[in-house]
């Protein structure tokens, strides 16, 4: 709990009636990441804010820098000019465990609700260009976002990010959090280089057809750029992808959160 903060964005004017912004949140969570002050929140949390407060467990409130963003997955990273206890890691979840979400739901303050895992390595949500998430039961509202997702031994296993909902912002118990390896590349990028390195690969996937499907799982390569990573691989036109490192590939989304943990340079 003392790892975990509300935090208050401090925007520009209000947009008037149909301007945009639709996603900006009165209030959020955030969670220590690194020493230094370091703590790692939403991108749809800070929104349009230049900068923004964060309210402790007593009351106080304290300013922090809004150090960057990365709209690609929903993830920014502020400093705050205090200490924080940063929590441990934890090892792949496994579906099934046991899981809480710790943060500020409604803006009511900081609570805890506990679930498990009900899935893994979610990229398909449609929240994100590139997403690679926990789903959970745990309950998480409006506010929760940027909270900490902490196993039985108060290990992190991501950073809740979005609530799936139809019609409602009522919690229906499919909630996701971006998994911990996804969070410390983007705002470890953040934190040493001001902004997340992409690595260009080259390789565009698209779905396999339905009578694909019934004999292959994968991605199609449906196009590949020339003097690119992937020709220099030997992938053609029309190959299956199944796997990228440890990741078993099933759609283009998969391909997508598997090519974005590496950095420029890595093979």
């Amino acid at each position: 709990m003392k790892s975990v903060v509300a935090v208050i964005p401090k925007r520009p004017r209000q947009l008037p009636s149909g301007g945009t912004g639709a996603r900006d949140a009165p209030e959020g969570t955030a969670a220590a990441m690194f020493k230094g002050g370091y703590l790692v929140t939403n991108a749809h949390v800070v929104g349009r804010a230049v900068n923004a407060d964060i309210r402790l467990a007593d009351g106080r409130l304290v300013a922090v820098e809004i150090v960057g963003r990365d709209t690609r997955t929903d993830l920014a990273l502020l400093k705050a000019p205090m200490e924080f206890p940063v929590p441990r890691t934890a090892p792949a979840p496994t579906i099934g465990g046991r899981v809480c979400a710790i943060g500020n739901q409604f803006g009511l303050g900081l609570s805890v609700t506990c679930g498990v895992v009900s899935a893994l390595r979610r990229t398909n949500a449609g929240f994100n260009p590139v997403e690679d998430f926990v789903q959970t039961d745990a309950a998480i509202n409006p506010g929760g976002s940027g909270g900490a997702l902490v196993d039985g031994e108060g290990r992190l296993v991501g950073i809740v990010s979005a609530i799936f909902t139809k019609q409602s912002d009522a919690d229906i118990g499919v909630n996701f959090a971006a998994v911990i390896g996804l969070v410390r590349r983007v705002v470890g990028d953040i934190k040493d280089h001001g902004r997340v390195k992409i690595g260009r690969s080259g390789l565009l996937t698209a779905p396999l057809s339905l009578e694909d499907r019934r004999q292959w799982s994968g991605a199609r390569v449906a196009r590949i750029i020339s003097g690119s990573a992937a020709e220099a691989s030997d992938l053609e036109v029309g190959d299956i992808v199944t796997r990228i490192d440890d990741r078993p590939i099933v759609r283009p989304s998969d391909a997508r959160a598997a090519i974005f943990m590496r950095r420029p340079g890595d093979t």
